[in-house]
């Protein structure tokens, strides 16, 4: 049995997570509920990449933001 059926960020990549965030709410939003500079500060997803991608704790954050806005779900890191 695969456990991670059930992830709905399995098969995710981060890049694909930033994209659908900042449709549906926008950096400013993002920026609200996560704040990191790449959010906040002439944000793109190229720097907001490169950040994440080196900082886990922020990308645990972004993850959870992603889960809690698609999926209305709370993970227990966020």
């Amino acid at each position: 049995m695969n456990h991670q059926s059930n992830n709905p960020l399995h098969g995710k990549t981060l890049e694909a997570i930033l994209r659908e965030l900042e449709a549906k709410i926008g950096w400013k939003a993002m920026g609200e509920n996560i704040d990191i500079r790449c959010f906040n500060h002439d944000p793109s997803i190229k720097s907001s990449l490169k950040f994440l991608r080196r900082t886990p704790w922020a990308r645990a954050k972004v993850e959870a933001l992603y889960l809690k806005v698609f999926h209305g779900v709370s993970w227990p890191n966020s």
